[in-house]
Order: structure tokens, then C-alpha cells, then sequence
């Protein structure tokens, strides 16, 4: 696909722009209330363009956009990436130029402020950023998951902040500074771009709150965790946490699944009958983990024991190598083929979690289950489960078309 028609597919929607050039390099990163327009500008012709914008364009072969829920989330994206990745065309916010910073003080309670520091100060500074106004958007947003105090000297009583939920009011004494020092790591971690170990550490302390039976904290937890999955989940980088926590939920997982195995089977009329089995890690394809499976046993159209074949034979192998076990399998079907491939886990002395997504109203069967879970269209989950099924069909059809071909050119020959 040609630069001109992926400027033509961008969104119209806040996110940010990843610009490469012929060697993949990442040369500039930028934000946008709507990426459409705003790539779309830098391919205009103008009598007025700068030089530098010129040049940079004349370098641009590939573009890459990461949507958010706002501009404001935009910004912080931004500045974590330029951060990240040095991009030769952002030095404009190295330059020297007063763009304001986000400051974490060095205090027992830190205080979190917006500054634009002209001499050397104590503490921990985030940025630059583009937008004073847009980044106080983006630390309110923060604020309602992440509270923290921003007067720069302890009160003596409580405040507005402390009755909005902004402010744990450490002035108080209300939250230990242990636990306050925990959020300022947090905030930390957000604002350094790291979202996903941030939602690994607080997925391992809700499990621990969890077993020493503190069911309220890791409730709390648990929110935060949702709220930080959902804040960057239309990025598409982070949305798989969002996924599999609400595949917990509802099919009452023992973990969130991070590794998801799909099973699928082609064939037309038996003949060349193939099995395919894809790897999904963190919600992405993990394509060296994909297998193909020629059906050696079975004899007919049937599709329960072509399954109970591939997974008899990929799951006997992963056990006795010692192999790592997904943590869910997907089965393109209903309960008929979650039976058949359930009964081949049980025979290996194997507890994984196992589904079945019937296409034809998107029912998800479980076994011994009498009743199939119906997810709604927009479910994030379900829509998880639906990349994962087409996928495998996808990669199974793929390998049955590649058998035939073979099959038929040794005819000829």
C-alpha cells in the first residue's frame, strides 16, 4: 500500500502519527485531534511549507497511526514515544524551548505539578510537552484512576480534591505513604509510556490482596486495572488487556489469558482434510508459534474427530516436551467440537480452559454447559475470540489451498 492510500484510510480521530522512512526508521512522531487531516496537510503543497517539513516528507515511506480516546491522551502518547524512540525530526522539543514538564517533588507525599523550570530544580521530570492545556486535560484524566496530590504545601484539612476522589489526602494521613508512594510509581510508569508493566503490577498486587482474603482492595485494584486498560484501548496496542480481563470475567478464567491457541479444520468433502492451530500472545498474532496439521487418521467428513486428532497430537507433544500451555483454546464450533477436544485434554491429564465460537450467532459454548454465553456485538472480548476463530480459519483454508495445488500439479506431471 502506497503512502497516498494509507493517508487515505487514517481516521478521522485523535492519535498519534509514527512516520518512518526506507529503512523503517521511526524520523518523526506526532499527535492529531483528527490524524486524517493532519498527515494529510503535511502532503500539501505550499509556497510557505518550511524546509524542514519539506525535507522530512521527501524522506516519509511508511506511516503508522495509533488512535486514542481524546487529544489530550494523544499528548502523553506522544511524548512517551518521542521519549522511547529519539526521532531525528522531533528535536524541536529538545531545542531548548520552554514546553512545560510534568514534576514529581522529591517529598515523603510528592506533590505532582505542570512547570517550565528555567534553572535546575529537585525532582523528577516527565516531558516536554507540546500543550500546557491539553497535558492538565490528560492529568485530570489520570487523576480519576490514579489520585494525587498537587498543593505544594500539606494542608492542614482536607481539600476539594480529597471529596472529588482526586487526592488521596496524604496531609491527613488518610493513605500510608507506602500506599501513596505505590501511586506516584504508577504515575510514573504511565507517564514513562510503560502501560503494560503498569497493568502487570497491579495485577500481581490485586492477586495478592485476593489471597489474603482482602476482596475490597482488590476489587479497587481491579477497577484501576479496567480503567487503565480502557483509557489507551482504542491504541490497539493495549486493548488486549481490556479483552482478557473480561474474558476472565464472564467465563470465570482462573488467569486473564495472555497465550490463546485457535483450532480450525478444511477440507472439501474430506478430501486433503488439514488442521491449523494459531498463537495469539498479549492479543497479537505470534506467527512462529502457528502449526499445520495434515490429517492422518481420520477417514470421512468429520470434523469432531479431526479436531480431537490435532489436538491430541499438538497438546501429547507440548506435554512430554514440556512445553508452555496456552492459557485458553479456541474452537471454531459448538458444543460438539469443544467435546470432542475437551475429552482429549482429559485423557492427557490436561486443565485447560477450552471454548467453542459458533459463527452463526457468535455463541460461545463451554463444557458442561447446557446453555451458550452471548456476548454483545461491541464486546471487546468476544471480539478477541472472533480474530482468533477467523484467523485459524484464515491459516487453515491457506494450507488446504497450498495441499491442493501440489496435489494437482503432480497430476500433470
Amino acid at each position: 500500500m502506497d503512502i497516498k492510500q494509507k493517508v487515505k484510510d487514517l481516521p478521522d480521530s485523535p492519535g498519534v502519527y509514527i512516520m518512518k522512512d526506507a529503512e523503517g526508521k521511526i524520523i518523526y512522531i506526532g499527535k492529531a485531534i483528527s490524524l486524517k487531516k493532519r498527515v494529510k496537510s503535511y502532503f500539501t503543497k505550499s509556497s510557505s511549507t518550511p524546509f524542514k517539513q519539506g525535507l522530512l516528507v521527501s524522506q516519509i515511506k511508511d506511516i503508522e497511526y495509533k488512535p486514542t480516546h481524546s487529544e489530550a491522551e494523544a499528548l502523553l502518547l506522544e511524548a512517551g514515544l518521542i521519549k522511547k524512540y529519539q526521532p531525528r525530526y522531533n528535536v524541536e522539543l529538545r531545542d531548548g524551548k520552554s514546553y512545560p514538564l510534568v514534576k514529581i517533588s522529591n517529598e515523603s507525599s510528592p506533590c505532582v505539578s505542570i512547570c517550565r523550570p528555567k534553572k535546575k530544580q529537585d525532582g523528577i521530570f516527565f516531558g516536554p510537552y507540546t500543550n500546557a492545556g491539553l497535558l492538565r486535560e490528560a492529568l485530570q484524566i489520570i487523576r480519576k484512576v490514579l489520585p494525587f496530590r498537587t498543593c505544594k504545601n500539606l494542608p492542614k484539612r482536607s481539600c476539594l480534591d480529597y471529596h472529588l476522589r482526586l487526592c488521596p489526602a496524604p496531609c491527613l494521613g488518610n493513605i500510608s505513604q507506602k500506599k501513596y508512594q505505590q501511586t506516584i510509581h504508577h504515575l510514573k510508569l504511565l507517564l514513562e509510556g510503560r502501560q503494560e508493566a503498569l497493568y502487570e503490577d497491579l495485577k500481581r498486587k490485586m492477586q495478592q490482596e485476593s489471597a489474603k482474603k482482602k476482596y475490597e482492595a482488590a476489587a479497587h485494584l481491579r477497577d484501576q486495572m479496567q480503567s487503565i486498560a480502557f483509557l489507551y484501548s482504542s491504541s490497539g496496542v493495549k486493548s488486549y488487556l481490556y479483552e482478557a480481563q473480561q474474558l476472565k470475567e464472564v467465563l470465570h478464567l482462573p488467569v486473564a489469558p495472555e497465550r490463546i491457541e485457535a483450532l480450525d479444520i478444511s477440507h472439501i468433502s474430506a478430501q486433503g482434510a488439514v488442521g491449523s492451530l494459531v498463537y495469539f500472545y498479549k492479543g497479537k498474532p505470534d506467527k512462529n508459534n502457528y502449526r499445520r496439521f495434515r490429517i492422518k487418521e481420520v477417514r470421512g467428513n468429520n470434523d469432531y474427530q479431526m479436531l480431537a486428532e490435532v489436538a491430541r497430537r499438538r497438546y501429547s507433544r507440548l506435554k512430554n516436551e514440556g512445553g508452555i500451555l496456552p492459557d485458553l483454546i479456541v474452537v471454531d464450533g459448538g458444543k460438539g467440537q469443544v467435546s470432542a477436544v475437551k475429552k482429549e485434554l482429559d485423557n492427557l491429564n490436561l486443565d485447560i480452559p477450552i471454548l467453542g465460537l459458533a459463527k452463526a450467532k457468535e455463541e460461545i459454548f463451554l463444557p458442561k454447559k447446557k446453555n451458550p454465553i452471548v456476548l454483545s456485538a461491541d464486546s471487546p472480548g468476544l471480539q478477541l475470540l472472533q480474530r482468533l476463530r477467523d484467523e485459524a480459519h484464515r491459516f487453515a483454508q491457506s494450507y488446504h489451498h497450498i495441499l491442493r495445488r501440489k496435489d494437482l500439479l503432480e497430476e500433470k506431471g
